[in-house]
């Protein structure tokens, strides 16, 4: 995708900047570029985060920008590095460095499983994590926006053994975009035009890796109802061409709304790993994922538990290596923390002038706990702007339907933007 494409994601970019700069309040470690890391055909650009604790044997995930976006700027404005420091796992960002910065989702060589292009560069990048960082090649799993959700359904396709699941945010099926004469825009795709049964979408997943027999990847696809980049139909032809890759049916086991305006469907089974799982989001357009989402994302991998951690050894870098680092303006502070029934609540302030975020840490006691509520007043004045990972009733904040359970000496966190003065917010919190 090149000029067709970049007017829609040089706004799309400048919307997502407004939504995602406050997702990460605080940085634990530090972005690093890797060179040299092998087989780049495109000439990738990659960026590695390893938190200051990883598991032992930690699980990968591969986190794919959106057109004009960079490795660094997804790192900086999605949540998926702060979740890595909670969970212990690696985070591979990939850049791309064509006009445009878009992935090729289009070419002959990027739809075939070690055929070239970007998917080969992103898979020498896995194979980096491995060997230099202990990662786990049995829990590699990716997640990506727009151009980077495209990718995320070409990764799965290529390399069905790899990785073990993916989560696509405003993407389309896996060859939607394909093309033959060198373009790099399919408008029938990008329309929402291209309309095919299961079986059809399915074989091309199966065309990618011909003679694969092994097991497929669960999927997440997450899609707004007013997209009009990419879109809402691609959303429908996704869950067509997974179910029939997976081999579940059409038929949701479970439909829920986990947020107003969300409808969430899962096929196959009804629990948190089913083999595909959707979001549709009504009244959004193009400017996913917003903030909370990538919690949702964790939990579907299955990453979002704790295990044996360790302070990670320097690893070995076969050339020089630069850092990037995201950190908010402002020097993030704590304050209140209460105890109540079973569970403790902590609260991690952000000010800047006119605003802050804040996040709170809920923290199970000697037993787990199922449900939370945290009581906390906000100043006088204050407006909130934006909330994740909670709901809200006045003073009582309480979790979402997928963050409840919190084990024995374990936590979750949640937040909000709020214009205004944060002041000395105190919170308790009672656990059940």
């Amino acid at each position: 995708m090149r000029r067709r494409l970049l007017a829609v994601a040089t706004a799309l970019a400048a919307t997502l900047i407004g939504v995602f700069v406050l997702a990460r309040p605080a940085a634990a470690a530090t972005l690093t570029e890797v060179t040299g890391f092998g087989n780049n055909p495109s000439n990738l650009r990659m960026y590695v985060y390893v938190p200051n604790t990883v598991q032992a044997r930690p699980a990968i995930l591969v986190a794919v920008h959106y057109c004009t976006g960079s490795g660094p700027a997804f790192y900086s404005g999605t949540e998926f590095a702060s979740l890595a420091d909670r969970y212990g796992f690696i985070v591979v960002y990939p850049s791309a460095t064509r006009s445009g910065s878009c992935f090729d989702v289009s070419s002959p060589q990027a739809l075939t499983r070690n055929g070239g292009s970007d998917p080969v560069g992103i898979m020498s990048m896995v194979t980096y994590a491995e060997q230099h960082y202990n990662g786990d090649p049995s829990r590699v799993y990716v997640t990506g926006a727009s151009s980077g959700g495209m990718m995320t359904n070409v990764l799965l396709g290529d390399y069905p053994d790899v990785f073990k699941a993916g989560a696509a945010f405003m993407g389309v099926p896996f060859g939607c975009f394909a093309t033959t004469d060198g373009s790099s825009w399919n408008s029938q795709c990008s329309g929402g035009q291209l309309i095919k049964t299961p079986q059809q979408w399915g074989d091309l997943v199966r065309a990618a890796y011909p003679g694969y027999t092994g097991a497929r990847p669960r999927m997440q696809v997450w899609h707004g109802t007013t997209d009009t980049t990419l879109a809402y139909p691609n959303f429908g032809e996704e869950i067509k061409q997974w179910t029939n890759v997976l081999g579940v049916s059409q038929t949701p086991v479970l439909t829920d709304t986990p947020q107003s305006g969300w409808t969430r469907t899962r096929y196959g089974n009804a629990t948190t790993q089913a083999p595909v799982e959707a979001i549709s989001i009504n009244g959004v357009g193009h400017s996913l994922p917003l903030s909370g989402q990538a919690a949702m994302a964790i939990a579907f991998f299955g990453l979002n538990s704790g295990g044996t951690s360790q302070s990670p050894s320097t690893p070995v870098s076969t050339s020089p290596s630069a850092s990037a680092s995201a950190s908010p303006s402002a020097s993030p502070s704590s304050t209140g923390g209460g105890t109540g029934n079973r569970c403790t609540a902590s609260v991690l302030i952000n000010q800047w002038q006119g605003g802050f975020t804040a996040t709170v840490r809920v923290t199970a006691g000697s037993t787990a706990i199922n449900n939370w509520t945290v009581t906390m007043a906000l100043p006088a004045g204050t407006t909130i702007v934006n909330t994740w990972n909670v709901n809200r009733s006045g003073n009582n904040w309480t979790n979402m339907s997928y963050n409840g359970r919190v084990e024995a000496g374990q936590y979750t966190e949640w937040g909000l933007q709020a214009n205004g003065t944060a002041g000395n917010l105190t919170a308790t919190c009672a656990g059940s």
